[in-house]
Protein backbone atom coordinates (compact mmCIF):
# COMPACT_ATOMS: atom_id res chain seq x y z
CA UNK A 1 0.00 0.00 0.00
CA UNK A 2 1.21 3.68 -1.12
CA UNK A 3 1.78 6.09 1.99
CA UNK A 4 3.53 9.18 1.52
CA UNK A 5 5.72 11.29 3.87
CA UNK A 6 3.19 13.76 5.27
CA UNK A 7 0.97 10.38 6.15
CA UNK A 8 3.58 9.03 7.86
CA UNK A 9 3.92 12.33 9.93
CA UNK A 10 0.15 12.32 11.09
CA UNK A 11 0.61 8.61 11.71
CA UNK A 12 3.38 8.11 14.53
CA UNK A 13 2.65 7.90 18.19
CA UNK A 14 5.62 7.55 20.42
CA UNK A 15 6.45 5.96 23.66
CA UNK A 16 8.81 8.29 25.87
CA UNK A 17 12.34 7.14 26.68
CA UNK A 18 12.20 8.96 29.82
CA UNK A 19 8.39 9.82 31.12
CA UNK A 20 7.56 13.60 31.50
CA UNK A 21 7.29 15.01 35.11
CA UNK A 22 5.57 18.02 36.03
CA UNK A 23 9.16 19.72 36.52
CA UNK A 24 11.49 18.35 33.74
CA UNK A 25 15.23 18.49 34.51
CA UNK A 26 17.54 20.89 32.79
CA UNK A 27 18.27 19.74 29.45
CA UNK A 28 22.19 18.90 28.39
CA UNK A 29 23.50 21.60 25.30
CA UNK A 30 26.99 19.76 24.77
CA UNK A 31 27.99 18.10 22.05
CA UNK A 32 26.52 14.57 21.75
CA UNK A 33 27.25 11.52 19.40
CA UNK A 34 25.16 8.44 17.76
CA UNK A 35 27.91 5.73 18.38
CA UNK A 36 25.96 2.86 19.16
CA UNK A 37 23.66 2.95 15.84
CA UNK A 38 20.10 1.94 15.90
CA UNK A 39 17.82 -0.74 15.92
CA UNK A 40 14.09 -1.70 15.38
CA UNK A 41 12.25 -4.07 16.59
CA UNK A 42 8.75 -5.99 17.92
CA UNK A 43 7.29 -5.45 15.06
CA UNK A 44 3.21 -4.59 14.72
CA UNK A 45 1.11 -4.63 11.46
CA UNK A 46 1.39 -1.00 12.58
CA UNK A 47 4.35 -0.09 13.58
CA UNK A 48 7.79 -0.75 15.26
CA UNK A 49 9.91 -0.34 18.55
CA UNK A 50 12.95 2.28 17.65
CA UNK A 51 15.93 2.20 19.69
CA UNK A 52 18.97 4.31 19.75
CA UNK A 53 21.93 5.22 22.37
CA UNK A 54 23.32 9.23 22.34
CA UNK A 55 26.51 9.77 23.57
CA UNK A 56 26.87 12.71 25.60
CA UNK A 57 30.58 14.58 25.46
CA UNK A 58 29.80 15.34 29.65
CA UNK A 59 27.31 12.66 30.49
CA UNK A 60 26.49 14.11 34.16
CA UNK A 61 23.62 13.18 36.13
CA UNK A 62 20.37 15.58 36.73
CA UNK A 63 20.09 16.30 32.66
CA UNK A 64 17.96 14.70 29.87
CA UNK A 65 18.51 15.24 26.32
CA UNK A 66 15.09 15.59 23.96
CA UNK A 67 15.69 13.07 20.99
CA UNK A 68 12.73 13.01 18.06
CA UNK A 69 12.39 10.04 15.49
CA UNK A 70 11.33 10.35 11.78
CA UNK A 71 10.19 7.83 9.50
CA UNK A 72 9.14 7.69 6.32
CA UNK A 73 8.46 4.99 2.92
CA UNK A 74 11.94 3.62 2.46
CA UNK A 75 11.56 3.59 -1.63
CA UNK A 76 11.18 7.41 -1.10
CA UNK A 77 14.04 7.52 0.72
CA UNK A 78 15.25 9.81 3.48
CA UNK A 79 14.19 13.76 3.86
CA UNK A 80 16.89 16.21 3.25
CA UNK A 81 16.29 17.79 6.45
CA UNK A 82 14.53 16.57 9.78
CA UNK A 83 11.09 16.64 9.91
CA UNK A 84 8.83 18.64 12.21
CA UNK A 85 6.28 17.67 14.23
CA UNK A 86 7.03 14.45 15.74
CA UNK A 87 6.44 13.60 19.66
CA UNK A 88 9.41 14.18 21.56
CA UNK A 89 11.10 11.89 24.11
CA UNK A 90 13.76 12.39 26.35
CA UNK A 91 16.75 10.37 27.88
CA UNK A 92 19.10 10.78 30.50
CA UNK A 93 21.89 8.70 33.32
CA UNK A 94 18.95 6.84 34.41
CA UNK A 95 18.49 4.74 31.52
CA UNK A 96 21.94 4.86 30.48
CA UNK A 97 20.95 7.51 27.63
CA UNK A 98 19.36 4.91 25.54
CA UNK A 99 16.13 5.95 23.70
CA UNK A 100 13.14 3.34 22.82
CA UNK A 101 9.92 4.79 21.06
CA UNK A 102 7.20 2.90 20.02
CA UNK A 103 5.62 4.16 16.54
CA UNK A 104 2.17 2.59 15.61
CA UNK A 105 -0.47 3.84 12.94
CA UNK A 106 1.50 2.83 10.33
CA UNK A 107 0.43 0.72 7.28
CA UNK A 108 1.14 -3.36 7.69
CA UNK A 109 3.34 -5.00 4.97
CA UNK A 110 5.29 -2.06 4.61
CA UNK A 111 9.12 -1.32 4.85
CA UNK A 112 10.07 2.17 6.55
CA UNK A 113 13.16 4.23 6.76
CA UNK A 114 13.67 5.72 10.51
CA UNK A 115 16.40 7.83 12.26
CA UNK A 116 16.69 9.84 15.39
CA UNK A 117 17.84 13.64 16.65
CA UNK A 118 18.20 15.42 18.48
CA UNK A 119 15.26 17.69 19.27
CA UNK A 120 16.49 21.65 18.28
CA UNK A 121 19.93 20.32 16.91
CA UNK A 122 19.19 19.16 12.85
CA UNK A 123 22.84 18.50 12.49
CA UNK A 124 22.74 16.05 15.44
CA UNK A 125 21.20 12.87 13.60
CA UNK A 126 21.48 9.30 13.78
CA UNK A 127 22.75 6.90 10.93
CA UNK A 128 19.55 5.46 9.03
CA UNK A 129 17.72 1.89 10.07
CA UNK A 130 15.00 -0.24 8.34
CA UNK A 131 12.36 -2.00 9.38
CA UNK A 132 8.84 -3.94 7.45
CA UNK A 133 5.90 -3.77 9.33
CA UNK A 134 3.92 -7.03 10.01
CA UNK A 135 1.55 -8.30 7.48
CA UNK A 136 -2.09 -8.05 8.12
CA UNK A 137 -3.66 -10.66 9.18
CA UNK A 138 -4.95 -12.53 6.35
CA UNK A 139 -2.21 -12.00 3.85
CA UNK A 140 -1.04 -14.94 2.61
CA UNK A 141 2.64 -13.20 1.59
CA UNK A 142 5.44 -15.17 2.24
CA UNK A 143 7.81 -14.25 4.86
CA UNK A 144 11.85 -14.21 5.62
CA UNK A 145 13.41 -14.64 9.04
CA UNK A 146 17.41 -14.55 9.78
CA UNK A 147 18.10 -16.49 12.46
CA UNK A 148 20.71 -16.20 14.79
CA UNK A 149 22.58 -16.94 18.15
CA UNK A 150 25.35 -16.68 20.36
CA UNK A 151 27.94 -13.80 19.46
CA UNK A 152 30.76 -13.77 21.93
CA UNK A 153 32.66 -10.47 21.04
CA UNK A 154 36.55 -12.30 22.04
CA UNK A 155 35.40 -15.61 19.48
CA UNK A 156 36.19 -13.50 16.00
CA UNK A 157 34.55 -11.20 13.72
CA UNK A 158 30.90 -10.85 13.31
CA UNK A 159 30.72 -11.80 9.84
CA UNK A 160 27.18 -13.60 10.15
CA UNK A 161 25.71 -10.43 11.34
CA UNK A 162 27.46 -9.17 8.31
CA UNK A 163 25.92 -11.52 5.95
CA UNK A 164 22.54 -10.86 7.12
CA UNK A 165 23.00 -7.20 6.79
CA UNK A 166 23.44 -8.22 3.09
CA UNK A 167 20.93 -10.27 2.38
CA UNK A 168 18.15 -9.71 -0.20
CA UNK A 169 15.70 -9.90 1.62
CA UNK A 170 14.84 -10.14 5.41
CA UNK A 171 11.64 -9.39 6.89
CA UNK A 172 12.89 -9.58 10.13
CA UNK A 173 15.57 -10.93 12.34
CA UNK A 174 15.19 -13.49 14.79
CA UNK A 175 18.09 -14.05 17.80
CA UNK A 176 17.31 -16.56 20.22
CA UNK A 177 19.86 -15.58 22.75
CA UNK A 178 23.00 -15.31 24.29
CA UNK A 179 23.71 -11.73 22.67
CA UNK A 180 26.50 -10.91 25.17
CA UNK A 181 28.45 -12.89 27.45
CA UNK A 182 29.38 -12.52 30.66
CA UNK A 183 33.15 -13.86 31.07
CA UNK A 184 35.87 -12.01 31.90
CA UNK A 185 39.41 -11.18 29.43
CA UNK A 186 41.75 -13.75 31.66
CA UNK A 187 43.83 -15.38 29.25
CA UNK A 188 41.89 -18.63 30.34
CA UNK A 189 38.48 -16.69 29.76
CA UNK A 190 36.20 -18.46 27.21
CA UNK A 191 36.86 -17.32 23.87
CA UNK A 192 40.39 -15.51 24.76
CA UNK A 193 43.01 -17.68 23.09
CA UNK A 194 41.32 -15.82 19.12
CA UNK A 195 40.65 -12.85 21.55
CA UNK A 196 43.44 -12.05 22.52
CA UNK A 197 45.00 -13.03 18.52
CA UNK A 198 42.35 -10.43 17.37
CA UNK A 199 42.40 -7.97 19.90
CA UNK A 200 38.90 -8.08 20.62
CA UNK A 201 38.96 -7.93 24.64
CA UNK A 202 35.53 -7.67 26.59
CA UNK A 203 34.85 -4.40 28.03
CA UNK A 204 34.91 -4.57 30.92
CA UNK A 205 37.79 -6.91 30.95
CA UNK A 206 36.25 -8.89 33.58
CA UNK A 207 33.32 -10.95 34.16
CA UNK A 208 30.39 -8.75 34.25
CA UNK A 209 27.86 -8.71 37.70
CA UNK A 210 26.86 -4.88 37.89
CA UNK A 211 24.08 -3.21 35.74
CA UNK A 212 27.02 -0.64 35.08
CA UNK A 213 28.95 -4.00 34.19
CA UNK A 214 25.98 -5.27 31.70
CA UNK A 215 26.03 -1.50 29.96
CA UNK A 216 29.57 -1.51 29.26
CA UNK A 217 29.87 -4.97 27.79
CA UNK A 218 25.56 -4.15 25.30
CA UNK A 219 27.76 -0.89 24.19
CA UNK A 220 30.77 -2.34 23.01
CA UNK A 221 28.46 -5.09 20.91
CA UNK A 222 26.23 -2.04 20.02
CA UNK A 223 29.87 -0.21 18.92
CA UNK A 224 30.69 -2.91 16.56
CA UNK A 225 30.09 -1.89 12.81
CA UNK A 226 29.05 -5.47 11.82
CA UNK A 227 26.53 -5.92 14.65
CA UNK A 228 25.00 -2.47 13.79
CA UNK A 229 24.33 -3.31 10.00
CA UNK A 230 22.80 -6.17 10.77
CA UNK A 231 20.38 -4.06 13.40
CA UNK A 232 19.79 -1.56 10.90
CA UNK A 233 18.84 -3.92 8.26
CA UNK A 234 15.49 -5.22 9.97
CA UNK A 235 13.39 -5.38 12.73
CA UNK A 236 14.56 -8.29 15.10
CA UNK A 237 12.62 -10.23 17.38
CA UNK A 238 14.71 -11.32 20.45
CA UNK A 239 14.65 -13.66 23.42
CA UNK A 240 17.89 -13.91 26.20
CA UNK A 241 19.12 -17.22 26.75
CA UNK A 242 21.65 -17.97 29.84
CA UNK A 243 24.60 -15.58 28.83
CA UNK A 244 22.92 -12.27 28.87
CA UNK A 245 22.75 -13.00 32.82
CA UNK A 246 25.45 -16.00 33.63
CA UNK A 247 25.91 -19.58 32.47
CA UNK A 248 23.07 -21.66 33.10
CA UNK A 249 20.72 -20.13 35.22
CA UNK A 250 18.10 -22.01 36.84
CA UNK A 251 15.45 -20.64 38.70
CA UNK A 252 17.02 -20.43 42.17
CA UNK A 253 20.56 -19.42 40.99
CA UNK A 254 23.24 -20.11 38.40
CA UNK A 255 26.21 -22.49 37.50
CA UNK A 256 28.35 -19.58 37.45
CA UNK A 257 27.05 -16.99 39.89
CA UNK A 258 29.16 -17.57 42.70
CA UNK A 259 28.42 -16.05 46.83
CA UNK A 260 31.35 -13.83 46.14
CA UNK A 261 29.32 -12.18 43.46
CA UNK A 262 26.54 -10.72 45.65
CA UNK A 263 22.91 -11.73 45.64
CA UNK A 264 21.67 -13.90 43.06
CA UNK A 265 18.47 -11.66 42.35
CA UNK A 266 20.29 -8.41 41.97
CA UNK A 267 22.32 -9.95 39.65
CA UNK A 268 19.41 -11.24 37.53
CA UNK A 269 17.81 -7.43 37.76
CA UNK A 270 20.97 -5.82 36.78
CA UNK A 271 20.98 -7.99 33.86
CA UNK A 272 17.71 -7.51 32.43
CA UNK A 273 17.60 -3.88 33.05
CA UNK A 274 20.76 -3.37 31.14
CA UNK A 275 18.89 -6.17 28.24
CA UNK A 276 15.67 -4.49 27.94
CA UNK A 277 17.51 -0.67 27.85
CA UNK A 278 20.08 -1.62 24.75
CA UNK A 279 17.57 -3.86 22.60
CA UNK A 280 14.33 -2.74 20.65
CA UNK A 281 12.04 -4.78 23.05
CA UNK A 282 8.47 -3.53 24.62
CA UNK A 283 9.16 -3.19 28.29
CA UNK A 284 7.20 -5.79 30.55
CA UNK A 285 3.50 -4.05 31.63
CA UNK A 286 3.83 -2.29 35.44
CA UNK A 287 4.30 -4.53 37.84
CA UNK A 288 5.44 -7.67 35.84
CA UNK A 289 8.65 -9.25 36.20
CA UNK A 290 10.85 -7.71 33.67
CA UNK A 291 11.72 -11.01 31.89
CA UNK A 292 8.06 -11.50 30.90
CA UNK A 293 9.08 -8.44 28.54
CA UNK A 294 10.40 -11.73 25.93
CA UNK A 295 7.09 -13.93 26.06
CA UNK A 296 5.00 -12.66 23.33
CA UNK A 297 3.85 -13.24 19.71
CA UNK A 298 4.05 -12.23 16.26
CA UNK A 299 1.71 -13.27 13.41
CA UNK A 300 2.77 -13.09 10.17
CA UNK A 301 -0.19 -13.46 7.92
CA UNK A 302 -1.76 -16.30 7.01
CA UNK A 303 1.87 -17.84 7.37
CA UNK A 304 2.82 -17.81 10.74
CA UNK A 305 2.74 -17.00 14.18
CA UNK A 306 5.92 -16.75 16.07
CA UNK A 307 5.88 -17.46 19.57
CA UNK A 308 9.10 -16.07 22.01
CA UNK A 309 9.65 -18.07 24.74
CA UNK A 310 11.50 -17.83 28.19
CA UNK A 311 13.21 -21.17 29.44
CA UNK A 312 15.93 -19.69 31.54
CA UNK A 313 15.44 -17.65 34.45
CA UNK A 314 11.27 -18.00 35.54
CA UNK A 315 10.20 -21.67 36.22
CA UNK A 316 13.62 -23.90 35.20
CA UNK A 317 14.50 -27.02 37.84
CA UNK A 318 18.26 -26.72 38.47
CA UNK A 319 19.73 -28.40 35.62
CA UNK A 320 20.78 -32.21 36.02
CA UNK A 321 24.34 -33.50 35.78
CA UNK A 322 24.96 -36.76 34.47
CA UNK A 323 26.39 -38.47 37.97
CA UNK A 324 22.67 -37.16 39.27
CA UNK A 325 20.92 -39.83 36.64
CA UNK A 326 23.66 -42.84 36.67
CA UNK A 327 22.34 -45.81 38.04
CA UNK A 328 24.60 -48.43 40.24
CA UNK A 329 25.04 -50.06 37.20
CA UNK A 330 25.97 -47.32 34.85
CA UNK A 331 23.22 -47.12 33.08
CA UNK A 332 20.76 -43.83 33.10
CA UNK A 333 18.15 -43.91 35.60
CA UNK A 334 15.30 -42.60 33.52
CA UNK A 335 12.88 -42.43 36.31
CA UNK A 336 14.84 -39.81 37.66
CA UNK A 337 15.39 -37.60 34.30
CA UNK A 338 11.66 -38.55 33.51
CA UNK A 339 10.54 -36.82 37.13
CA UNK A 340 7.68 -34.81 36.24
CA UNK A 341 8.11 -32.60 38.93
CA UNK A 342 11.05 -30.56 36.99
CA UNK A 343 10.52 -27.72 34.77
CA UNK A 344 11.55 -25.87 32.13
CA UNK A 345 8.94 -23.33 30.96
CA UNK A 346 6.74 -23.45 33.65
CA UNK A 347 2.77 -24.06 33.96
CA UNK A 348 1.87 -20.43 33.61
CA UNK A 349 3.88 -20.24 30.28
CA UNK A 350 2.43 -23.43 28.48
CA UNK A 351 -0.96 -22.57 29.36
CA UNK A 352 -0.35 -18.80 27.92
CA UNK A 353 1.48 -20.35 24.75
CA UNK A 354 -1.32 -23.18 24.29
CA UNK A 355 -3.75 -19.80 24.15
CA UNK A 356 -1.51 -18.22 22.03
CA UNK A 357 -1.55 -21.24 19.01
CA UNK A 358 -5.32 -21.19 19.08
CA UNK A 359 -5.43 -19.58 15.46
CA UNK A 360 -5.52 -19.83 12.24
CA UNK A 361 -2.21 -19.21 10.83
CA UNK A 362 -0.52 -22.69 9.13
CA UNK A 363 2.92 -22.57 11.38
CA UNK A 364 2.95 -22.07 14.75
CA UNK A 365 6.50 -20.98 15.19
CA UNK A 366 8.35 -21.34 18.51
CA UNK A 367 11.43 -18.86 19.11
CA UNK A 368 13.23 -21.59 21.83
CA UNK A 369 16.87 -21.43 23.23
CA UNK A 370 17.83 -24.77 24.00
CA UNK A 371 17.45 -28.32 21.15
CA UNK A 372 14.10 -29.77 21.83
CA UNK A 373 15.15 -32.65 19.39
CA UNK A 374 15.87 -36.21 21.53
CA UNK A 375 19.26 -36.22 20.84
CA UNK A 376 21.67 -39.12 21.89
CA UNK A 377 25.90 -39.71 22.68
CA UNK A 378 27.16 -41.74 20.09
CA UNK A 379 28.65 -44.48 21.05
CA UNK A 380 32.21 -43.94 21.04
CA UNK A 381 33.66 -47.50 21.73
CA UNK A 382 31.55 -49.23 19.31
CA UNK A 383 32.16 -46.82 16.70
CA UNK A 384 36.20 -46.46 16.39
CA UNK A 385 36.92 -49.17 18.85
CA UNK A 386 38.71 -48.78 22.50
CA UNK A 387 42.25 -48.33 21.01
CA UNK A 388 41.34 -45.44 19.14
CA UNK A 389 40.35 -43.72 21.78
CA UNK A 390 43.35 -44.36 24.11
CA UNK A 391 45.51 -43.74 20.88
CA UNK A 392 44.31 -40.06 20.89
CA UNK A 393 44.76 -39.41 24.54
CA UNK A 394 48.42 -38.28 23.76
CA UNK A 395 47.58 -35.50 22.19
CA UNK A 396 44.78 -34.11 23.75
CA UNK A 397 44.85 -31.32 26.78
CA UNK A 398 43.91 -32.73 30.40
CA UNK A 399 40.42 -31.66 30.40
CA UNK A 400 39.88 -33.01 26.62
CA UNK A 401 40.83 -36.50 27.87
CA UNK A 402 38.22 -36.00 30.48
CA UNK A 403 35.70 -34.98 28.00
CA UNK A 404 36.99 -38.29 25.99
CA UNK A 405 36.60 -40.73 28.85
CA UNK A 406 33.25 -38.82 30.06
CA UNK A 407 31.68 -39.58 26.05
CA UNK A 408 33.01 -43.05 25.78
CA UNK A 409 31.31 -43.65 29.03
CA UNK A 410 27.80 -42.07 27.86
CA UNK A 411 27.67 -43.02 24.78
CA UNK A 412 27.83 -46.69 26.27
CA UNK A 413 24.92 -46.41 27.80
CA UNK A 414 22.72 -43.95 25.18
CA UNK A 415 23.13 -40.60 27.57
CA UNK A 416 21.26 -37.64 26.61
CA UNK A 417 23.80 -35.18 24.79
CA UNK A 418 23.12 -32.44 26.93
CA UNK A 419 21.14 -32.57 30.33
CA UNK A 420 20.75 -28.06 30.04
CA UNK A 421 18.48 -28.67 27.14
CA UNK A 422 14.87 -30.23 26.67
CA UNK A 423 16.65 -33.58 27.08
CA UNK A 424 16.95 -32.59 30.53
CA UNK A 425 13.51 -32.58 31.03
CA UNK A 426 11.20 -34.75 29.03
CA UNK A 427 8.37 -34.63 30.85
CA UNK A 428 8.12 -31.01 30.01
CA UNK A 429 9.12 -31.73 26.68
CA UNK A 430 5.54 -34.23 26.56
CA UNK A 431 3.72 -31.33 28.18
CA UNK A 432 4.78 -28.91 25.40
CA UNK A 433 4.01 -31.34 22.68
CA UNK A 434 0.60 -31.73 24.44
CA UNK A 435 -0.03 -28.34 24.00
CA UNK A 436 0.69 -28.19 20.54
CA UNK A 437 -1.39 -31.29 19.95
CA UNK A 438 -4.70 -29.52 22.02
CA UNK A 439 -3.95 -26.59 19.70
CA UNK A 440 -3.83 -28.27 16.23
CA UNK A 441 -0.17 -26.45 15.49
CA UNK A 442 2.13 -27.05 12.62
CA UNK A 443 4.84 -27.23 14.83
CA UNK A 444 8.39 -25.27 13.62
CA UNK A 445 10.99 -25.10 16.58
CA UNK A 446 13.63 -22.72 16.11
CA UNK A 447 16.73 -22.66 18.37
CA UNK A 448 20.32 -21.13 19.36
CA UNK A 449 22.54 -21.92 21.99
CA UNK A 450 24.39 -24.99 21.21
CA UNK A 451 27.04 -23.33 18.78
CA UNK A 452 26.31 -26.00 16.02
CA UNK A 453 23.58 -26.56 12.88
CA UNK A 454 20.96 -28.59 13.44
CA UNK A 455 17.36 -30.03 11.31
CA UNK A 456 15.11 -32.65 13.11
CA UNK A 457 12.14 -34.55 13.10
CA UNK A 458 10.74 -34.37 16.60
CA UNK A 459 8.19 -36.79 17.95
CA UNK A 460 6.38 -37.98 20.67
CA UNK A 461 4.64 -41.11 21.17
CA UNK A 462 2.10 -40.42 18.89
CA UNK A 463 4.70 -39.53 15.70
CA UNK A 464 5.83 -36.63 14.22
CA UNK A 465 4.89 -33.31 15.73
CA UNK A 466 7.00 -30.61 14.61
CA UNK A 467 10.51 -30.16 13.02
CA UNK A 468 13.37 -27.96 14.46
CA UNK A 469 15.83 -26.04 13.14
CA UNK A 470 18.45 -25.28 15.29
CA UNK A 471 21.48 -21.97 14.51
CA UNK A 472 24.88 -22.24 15.00
CA UNK A 473 26.60 -19.64 16.42
CA UNK A 474 27.49 -15.90 15.07
CA UNK A 475 30.92 -16.09 16.55
CA UNK A 476 30.96 -18.47 19.63
CA UNK A 477 33.02 -21.53 19.54
CA UNK A 478 31.85 -25.25 18.45
CA UNK A 479 30.80 -27.31 20.72
CA UNK A 480 32.95 -29.39 22.89
CA UNK A 481 31.89 -32.69 21.79
CA UNK A 482 32.30 -31.97 18.39
CA UNK A 483 36.05 -32.69 19.28
CA UNK A 484 35.67 -35.18 21.62
CA UNK A 485 37.38 -37.57 19.10
CA UNK A 486 40.15 -35.99 16.44
CA UNK A 487 38.93 -37.60 13.15
CA UNK A 488 36.27 -39.26 14.22
CA UNK A 489 32.94 -38.20 12.24
CA UNK A 490 30.93 -36.62 15.14
CA UNK A 491 27.85 -35.09 13.15
CA UNK A 492 27.14 -38.25 11.13
CA UNK A 493 27.75 -40.24 14.65
CA UNK A 494 25.87 -38.27 16.09
CA UNK A 495 22.89 -38.75 13.91
CA UNK A 496 23.18 -42.09 13.58
CA UNK A 497 22.10 -42.34 17.62
CA UNK A 498 19.66 -40.23 17.86
CA UNK A 499 15.94 -40.48 17.31
CA UNK A 500 15.00 -37.17 15.71
CA UNK A 501 17.61 -36.00 14.46
CA UNK A 502 18.33 -35.34 10.67
CA UNK A 503 21.38 -33.40 9.98
CA UNK A 504 24.04 -31.79 11.95
CA UNK A 505 27.08 -29.71 11.12
CA UNK A 506 29.59 -28.67 13.81
CA UNK A 507 31.73 -26.18 12.10
CA UNK A 508 30.98 -23.05 10.42
CA UNK A 509 29.71 -19.95 11.98
CA UNK A 510 26.48 -18.84 10.57
CA UNK A 511 22.67 -18.61 11.02
CA UNK A 512 19.72 -19.57 8.82
CA UNK A 513 17.16 -18.03 6.68
CA UNK A 514 13.45 -19.46 6.63
CA UNK A 515 11.00 -19.00 4.40
CA UNK A 516 7.35 -19.19 5.05
CA UNK A 517 3.93 -19.57 2.97
CA UNK A 518 0.69 -21.06 3.59
CA UNK A 519 1.73 -23.97 1.80
CA UNK A 520 5.51 -24.58 2.93
CA UNK A 521 8.49 -24.24 5.19
CA UNK A 522 12.06 -23.91 3.62
CA UNK A 523 15.11 -23.57 5.69
CA UNK A 524 18.61 -22.20 4.09
CA UNK A 525 21.75 -22.79 6.74
CA UNK A 526 23.97 -20.30 5.58
CA UNK A 527 28.07 -20.07 7.13
CA UNK A 528 30.97 -17.88 7.03
CA UNK A 529 34.14 -18.88 5.87
CA UNK A 530 36.65 -17.23 8.10
CA UNK A 531 35.56 -15.32 12.05
CA UNK A 532 39.57 -14.02 11.55
CA UNK A 533 39.47 -11.38 9.21
CA UNK A 534 36.70 -9.32 7.94
CA UNK A 535 37.27 -10.49 4.61
CA UNK A 536 34.68 -13.16 4.08
CA UNK A 537 32.39 -15.36 2.23
CA UNK A 538 28.61 -16.74 2.90
CA UNK A 539 28.10 -20.56 1.88
CA UNK A 540 24.54 -22.26 1.76
CA UNK A 541 25.68 -25.67 3.81
CA UNK A 542 22.02 -27.12 3.65
CA UNK A 543 18.54 -26.59 2.44
CA UNK A 544 15.31 -27.83 3.95
CA UNK A 545 11.51 -27.90 3.00
CA UNK A 546 8.58 -28.79 5.07
CA UNK A 547 4.82 -28.91 3.82
CA UNK A 548 1.72 -28.38 5.60
CA UNK A 549 -0.34 -31.27 5.02
CA UNK A 550 -4.38 -31.44 5.61
CA UNK A 551 -3.63 -33.61 8.89
CA UNK A 552 -0.55 -32.17 9.88
CA UNK A 553 3.07 -31.38 8.90
CA UNK A 554 5.26 -33.26 6.61
CA UNK A 555 8.42 -34.36 7.33
CA UNK A 556 11.96 -32.42 6.94
CA UNK A 557 12.92 -32.76 3.39
CA UNK A 558 16.62 -32.12 2.06
CA UNK A 559 15.98 -29.72 -0.95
Amino acid sequence: MKIDRRQVLGLLGAGAATPACATPPPTYAGPVEFLHGVAAGDPTPQGAVLWTRITPADPVPGVSIPVQVEAWPWEEGPPEATMPGLAAVATSAERDWTVKVDINRLQPGCDYGYRFSVAGRPAARSPIGRFRTLPAAQSTEAVVLAVASCSLYPGGWFNAYQAIAELDRVDAVVHLGDYIYEYGAAPSDYGMRTGLELNRIPEPPHEIVTLADYRRRHAQHKADPQAQAAHARAAWIMTFDDHEVTNDPWEGGAQNHNPDEGDWAARKVAALTAYLEWNPIRDPRPGTPLHEAVRRSFRFGRAAVLHMIETRLSARSRQLEYEDITAPDGTIDRARLDDPERRLMGQAQLDWLGEAMANDATWQVLGNQVLMARLVVPDLIEAVGPDAIEAAMPDLADYQQRRLREMAALGAVQAPLNLDAWDGYPAERDRLYAEVRQAGGRLIVLTGDSHAAWASNLHDDQGRVGVEFGATAISSPQPSYSRALPGAPMADLTVAASPDLEWCEFEPRGFFVISLTPERVECRMMGVTTLLSPEFQTRERARFTVQAQADGIGPLEPA
